[in-house]
């Protein structure tokens, strides 16, 4: 008799017992939490150089006639600091990279941007400014209101994904 050459695994059963305990004690998070606190000072130099680089791909989107290249290289910066934004100890900036993604990363995005690049400038320099003048969270009047205004345009335009 031949072995099947599939064999059909049921995830409610098979692997439960792997479940069951953490998969890391408190030792290891302490470990973790630790090593992220000694990290604290790189955050800030690291979010400053990916703000610099956001600025460096604005101008050069600019420089391009806010082609859809350049549009495509911006988004891809913004979406990196939308996924570190938080590490960093900026949700703010999550929140707005997050805003400028949406913009951009649909074509009648892309096409508002084009038609209408002062939207994507916005939201850059707002990156910059909270950075700038270390604006952590929208609990900031300030940063409440950057995320408010360039949210709402987004909105507005309709060209954000579902």
């Amino acid at each position: 008799m031949t072995k099947p050459k599939a064999q059909f695994i049921d995830p409610r059963t098979t692997g439960r017992i792997l479940l069951q305990k953490p998969v890391f004690d408190q030792t290891s998070l302490k470990r973790a939490d630790d090593a992220m606190k000694a990290m604290g000072g790189s955050f800030e130099q690291w979010l400053d150089d990916d703000i610099r680089k956001l600025q460096i791909a604005r101008v050069a989107a600019q420089n391009a006639g806010w082609s859809e290249g350049a549009l495509e290289a911006l988004y891809d910066v913004a979406h990196d600091l939308k996924g570190m934004g938080g590490a960093y100890g900026f949700p703010l900036v999550t929140q707005i990279a997050a805003s400028l993604c949406r913009l951009i990363e649909t074509d009648a995005g892309k096409f508002a941007a084009q038609r209408n690049p002062g939207l994507v400038t916005a939201h850059v320099d707002a990156l910059r400014a909270a950075v700038r003048d270390r604006i952590t969270t929208v609990e900031h009047p300030v940063g409440r209101a950057l995320v408010s205004a360039l949210e709402s345009q987004v909105e507005q335009l309709g060209v954000a994904p579902e």
